[in-house]
This record gives C-alpha cells, sequence and structure tokens, in this order.
C-alpha cells in the first residue's frame, strides 16, 4: 500500500479514536453534566478532578490513554509489516490524529482537551522506554508545585527532545532520516499545539494565579 495513503489512513483512524471525548461521557453518565460547563471548561482529566473528584479523573486519564494506545499499537503493528522502517512514523500520524481529535472533536464544536492525557498513551504504545521518563517529567514537578499545567508543558517538551535523542541515537531502529524529521515535525507541532492550548494557564503562571490540584482533595 502506499504510503501517504497510510499517513492518511492513521490520521484518519487515529482522529476518530481521539475524539471519544471520556470526560464529557463520563460526566453525563455519572451526574448528568457536561464537563464543559463547569470548572475550567475543559474536557480533560485535570478539570474532571477538579469537578469530579481524583478517582473520575483517574478513570477519565486511563481511558483517554487507551483510546490512544489502541490504534496506535494496531495500526503501528499492521502497516509496520508493510513498512518495517517507517513503524514508527505511522505511530506518529495515528497519535496526532488521536489528539487532534481529542482536542478538537467534531461532533462537540471541536471544544475537547488539551492532549496531555493522550501523552500518557503516547509513551506506553509508541516505544515503551518513554513511560519511565514521561512518568518523571510529570510527577517530580507536579508534586513540587501542584501546577499540572506547567507540569503538561515539560512533558510535551521533554518528550519532543527525548525523540530527537533516541532518533538521532539510533534508539528507534533503522528508521530513514527523511522519515525521523517527519516525526520531529509531526512532535513539534504536537508541543505547541499543547502551548496554544495552554496560552491562558501560561499567562496565569506567569501572572503567579494558576490554580493547584491536590489528589488527596475533591473540590
Amino acid at each position: 500500500m502506499n504510503t501517504f495513503v497510510i499517513r492518511i489512513i492513521c490520521l484518519v483512524i487515529g482522529y476518530a479514536c481521539g475524539s471519544i471525548q471520556s470526560a464529557y461521557f463520563y460526566g453525563k453518565m455519572t451526574k448528568g453534566i457536561d464537563i464543559r460547563q463547569h470548572g475550567s471548561g475543559n474536557a480533560g482529566t485535570t478539570n474532571t478532578i477538579r469537578v469530579l473528584g481524583t478517582k473520575a479523573g483517574g478513570i477519565v486519564l486511563v481511558a483517554d490513554a487507551f483510546k490512544c494506545i489502541i490504534p496506535i499499537l494496531i495500526l503501528g503493528a499492521v502497516f509496520g509489516k508493510m513498512h518495517p522502517d517507517l513503524a514508527y512514523l505511522f505511530k506518529s500520524w495515528t497519535f496526532l490524529g488521536c489528539v487532534l481529535g481529542h482536542d478538537y472533536p467534531f461532533y462537540m464544536n471541536f471544544k475537547g482537551g488539551k492532549g496531555v492525557a493522550c501523552l500518557a498513551g503516547f509513551a506506553v504504545a509508541y516505544d515503551i522506554r518513554l513511560l519511565p521518563l514521561a512518568v518523571l517529567l510529570f510527577f517530580v514537578p507536579f508534586f513540587i508545585t501542584h501546577t499540572v499545567s506547567m507540569c503538561s508543558l515539560i512533558l510535551y517538551s521533554g518528550i519532543f527532545l527525548a525523540l530527537i535523542v533516541m532518533g538521532q541515537t539510533g534508539l528507534l531502529g533503522a528508521v530513514p532520516q527523511g522519515a525521523l524529521v517527519e516525526i520531529y515535525v509531526i512532535q513539534a507541532f504536537l508541543t505547541f499545539l499543547c502551548f496554544w492550548r495552554h496560552r491562558a494557564n501560561i499567562g496565569r503562571l506567569i501572572a503567579g494565579k494558576e490554580s493547584k490540584i491536590y489528589l488527596s482533595k475533591k473540590k
């Protein structure tokens, strides 16, 4: 199959899976609320914790991670058999679709989350060696600052840099340099998108007014 067609298939299937809004459906099924009309108005893990509590946030986090893990693993395996040297590239296109679907679900007026929980699924499905790094990048600053937005920005930036290091040192295998550059561009775009989606949070961080999240408390 033509690799351009495979890229489109990965993007579309990723978008379809990513657009499953866990926070929205959980809020509707358990409390009869639209999570986007409460708290920060974001359909993601952090706002779920803020509005519905830590347990609810944990369920949403796992659900959002798995909606990325499943398509990335399946499409990476299926199309990776056709083009073994491009398996990581196809995983990147799938992840791109997942984040776009999560952030901009078409059936919710393109108002979704910020794609951070999706990165947890990406770390598991893309290359498990990224998972310990992702845990450290997020939770070390979190338990120091309890500021999720800052931790999210650190996480995306760190994974972006880690992919470049892994790619250029051969840890991703025999991926052609052109495909590696494409992977870096995709991840750079997603990192920029994360910053863009957090632009209001960044303003509050600079002003020292960003809210904090404590896992042991429920608002």
